[in-house]
């Protein structure tokens, strides 16, 4: 069993930056898929961002160019770095990981990911 915790969301206007935390209660480098992705209110969950466990990012086309995934120092934190935000980012925002090898294909796909994260908010004014 792996628990996550998000944190790091807020408000900010369009154009401003966010940067996200996921920790995790254990070592979740080595051999889980992890991931970034949101929910706004009446949209299906939404794959934003994958990284692997060679450290290879895959993003949503929506995001390219704008947000950033990537491991902390400590085997156990992932964060999402996000410039540029825009209202359409409004959503919540969920961590989850996989234990094990996920295909390209399936990445940002919610039903790949064993282990979720309660959420944080973030909401994004024009």
């Amino acid at each position: 069993q792996v628990q996550l915790a998000e944190s790091g969301g807020g408000s900010v206007q369009a154009g401003g930056s966010l940067r996200l935390s996921c920790r995790a209660s254990k070592n979740i480098y080595s051999g889980y898929c992890l991931a970034w992705f949101r929910q706004a209110p009446g949209k299906e969950r939404e794959g934003v961002a994958t990284i692997d466990t060679y450290g290879r990012a895959t993003y949503v086309d929506s995001v390219k160019g704008r947000f950033t995934i990537s491991k902390g120092d400590a085997r156990n934190t992932l964060y999402l770095q996000m410039n540029s935000l825009e209202p359409e980012d409004t959503a919540m925002y969920y961590c989850a990981a996989a234990p094990r090898w996920v295909g390209a294909t399936d990445r940002l796909r919610a039903l790949a990911y064993t282990y979720w994260g309660q959420g944080t908010q973030v909401t994004v004014s024009s």
